[in-house]
């Protein structure tokens, strides 16, 4: 049987694990562009194929359900099977159910395909950062894992905009093409050079502990999905999150008593494998609920043109191609936990002045505090990719990284859908004291202000000036932001004090942090 351990393998030329990475960073990039690209071709996709609001909208939820709840499943099945089998399966599936969607006839053919995407999607994830963890050690290891961090956060951050792009060029198909395009490269020049891994010590698939974690965070990705529109008290939502968390209690019982679990609970007693998990929460809170939040504020409130509004994008996504980089360079001197706090506080700055800025009602004023933003966001995903699977011992990679990916997108879902309720809660809250009397009328102006919708908002509560509607909003904008950099603040000093404050750089991270977990995984 392969081993994990490179030692055992045949040597890897320098060259062949070039292209596997750049072959796992074009994974890493279209698997984020799935998610963010379609939703801006809902509108071509609506006037073709038809369909109801709610359709339309689990063309985004369906991936990232089947995504979400399979990633750690996915991690375990890389560590049984091989990573590059399960690598090779995610992305060869990925492509061709991206040809699928390209072709769909209708919009339930279409939902039902982007399921299946969110499952290859998650097999290509998990499989492909373990494989990675075995072709790079020490500090080289933190560089290949800075760029596929970065490849995910380009991938996040331009979607919509090479997706507005296509849609208008090619129409609303030659998105998913581009995802055809991209899972084509990945398989053709990374597959004939990667080698196979697997745990050495594997004794064959935990099914209960995969269906009942599946079924766990499937229930809360429905959940987290379903409160913004019905909200936090539905009935459906509270009995998906309720179930959720009775199935977490059934799934820690089962690890406990198995022999080989999927995810070693007892990793849980390491302050630093729980601070890998929280960097995502910290980067959802103060990155990407603003690629959510701004556009909506600059197009819907400001008026800019989506062109316009994309340009100013960039201020927030454009440090994502170098700073990744250079927070892998420094971490040859600076402990990763310094790095990742000083980001994570450096990006609460900018919220507090992007919370005042808007506060003031200005366009350009946003864009040097969105800088910042983005620099401080950019210092951390760079580099927790890499935590995550440094924490563990190389055996358990495909554990790491599928355990890593489920907190990152629940994490970032659960963050998303908490700053969407905020906001409509703050914007009830300024409308009220407005004047706008309770009622089903002041709670959906609230909602259609909160998603840009000015003029609905204003037909709800005619009483309302287009001006003091703005006024609102950018009131509860800006008190949303201070929340924000409130909470990106605490969250930078608890993965400060559980990543470990006395700084260790790269070089000595990964022999010490697999000498740390050694005796909880035996």
């Amino acid at each position: 049987m392969p081993s994990s351990n490179p030692a055992a393998a045949p040597a890897r030329g320098r060259h062949d694990r070039f292209w596997i990475l750049g072959a796992i960073c074009l994974a890493g990039l279209v698997l984020p562009l799935s998610f963010t690209a379609p939703p801006v071709a809902i509108p071509a996709i609506a006037a073709e194929l038809g369909g109801s609001p709610v359709a339309l909208n689990w063309m985004t939820n369906a991936f990232m359900l089947a995504f979400g709840s399979c990633l750690m499943a996915a991690g375990t099945l890389a560590d049984t099977y091989g990573r590059k089998r399960v690598f090779a399966t995610g992305i060869v599936a990925f492509a061709a159910v991206s040809l699928l969607l390209a072709l769909a006839p209708s919009l339930a053919a279409l939902n039902a395909l982007r399921v299946l995407q969110g499952v290859a999607a998650a097999l290509a994830l998990a499989g492909g950062n373990a494989a990675l963890s075995q072709e790079f050690h020490g500090p080289a290891r933190i560089r290949a894992f800075s760029l596929l961090g970065t490849a995910f956060g380009l991938g996040l951050a331009f979607g919509p905009s090479l997706a507005g792009w296509l849609v208008q060029a090619q129409g609303w198909r030659s998105v998913f093409l581009s995802s055809l395009a991209i899972a084509v490269l990945a398989t053709v020049f990374g597959l004939p050079r990667m080698r196979e891994s697997r745990d050495p010590d594997a004794g064959g698939l935990d099914w209960r502990g995969s269906l009942s974690s599946t079924a766990m965070l499937a229930l809360l990705t429905i959940g987290v999905l379903e409160a913004p529109e019905r909200g936090w008290g539905d009935p459906w939502v509270l009995g998906a999150l309720i179930g959720s968390a009775l199935l977490l209690v059934w799934f820690v019982r089962i690890e406990n008593r198995a022999q080989r679990p999927m995810l070693d609970l007892s990793l849980l007693r390491y302050p630093r494998f729980v601070g890998a998990q929280l960097l995502p929460i910290g980067t959802g809170l103060c990155y990407l609920a603003l690629i959510v939040l701004l556009p909506v504020r600059l197009i819907g409130i400001h008026g800019l043109g989506t062109l316009d509004a994309g340009l100013m994008m960039i201020a927030l996504s454009a440090p994502m191609l170098v700073v990744p980089m250079l927070a892998a360079v420094l971490n040859h001197r600076v402990g990763a936990s310094t790095l990742c706090a000083a980001g994570l506080l450096l990006a609460a700055a900018g919220l507090a002045w992007l919370g005042w800025a808007a506060g003031r009602g200005e366009v350009a004023g946003l864009v040097a505090p969105m800088l910042l933003i983005g620099t401080g966001s950019a210092i951390p995903w760079g580099l927790m990719d890499g935590l995550a699977i440094s924490v563990v011992p190389k055996e358990r990679a495909g554990m790491a990284a599928g355990v890593f990916g489920a907190s990152r997108v629940s994490g970032e879902g659960i963050a998303l859908a908490i700053v969407a309720a905020a906001l409509a809660g703050l914007l009830q809250w300024r409308l009220g004291q407005g004047g706008a009397a309770a009622g089903e009328a002041l709670n959906q102006a609230a909602q259609r202000l909160a998603t840009g919708d000015a003029v609905r908002a204003q037909a709800l509560l005619p009483q309302f000036a287009p001006a003091a509607l703005r006024a609102a909003y950018d009131s509860a904008f800006a008190w949303l932001m201070y929340a924000l950099a409130g909470a990106t603040a605490v969250v930078a000093w608890v993965v400060y004090a559980l990543l470990g404050p006395v700084a260790e750089p790269a070089a000595q991270m990964a022999a010490s942090a697999e000498a740390l977990c050694e005796d909880g995984v035996r």
